[in-house]
């Protein structure tokens, strides 16, 4: 089990990796996973999470569900994050984090289905955090990701 999500169980666990599993396998070039990553570790971190797993969650969420960012235009942003500071902030948990889960995404048909109820889970999750999402969308800006194209370097 990863070290920076909360231990829940086998199941969660196995849920999460079968559907890792199968959006690593699609090739799809808006590359769905990273939704998957970004949800899941937004909505098991605890406080021992390392800060920047939880602040790259959180803002691979707000440029999904708020921007209409594509996976592969999130993890190019995390990228460019990576190499821009060292130092995230803490952001609080909420005591719930959306009642929708990785099996309930994994429950739904492969194929289009299942691809849509990743979003779905993403903005029930992302809805979580509504109460900390203007820090987020704040962090977001302050790295110059409000403004950013995909495929551009970000000046700051």
């Amino acid at each position: 089990m990863d070290a920076h999500v909360s231990t829940e169980g086998s199941a969660t666990q196995a849920a999460y990796d079968a559907l890792a599993a199968y959006t690593l396998t699609l090739g799809d070039p808006a590359f769905i996973h990273q939704h998957v990553v970004d949800a899941f570790a937004a909505q098991h971190a605890t406080e021992a999470t390392k800060p920047i797993t939880v602040a790259f969650a959180l803002i691979g969420l707000y440029l999904h569900v708020e921007r209409g960012l594509t996976g592969r235009q999130v993890q190019r942003a995390h990228m460019m994050l990576a190499r821009r500071s060292r130092t995230w902030p803490v952001f609080r948990l909420p005591e719930t984090r959306g009642a929708m889960t990785a099996a309930d995404v994994l429950a739904a048909p492969a194929g289009p289905a299942r691809d849509r109820a990743i979003s779905s889970w993403s903005a029930v999750v992302w809805s979580a955090y509504a109460e900390i999402a203007p820090e987020v969308a704040a962090l977001a800006r302050a790295h110059g990701l409000d403004a950013w194209t995909p495929g551009e370097s970000v000046s700051q």
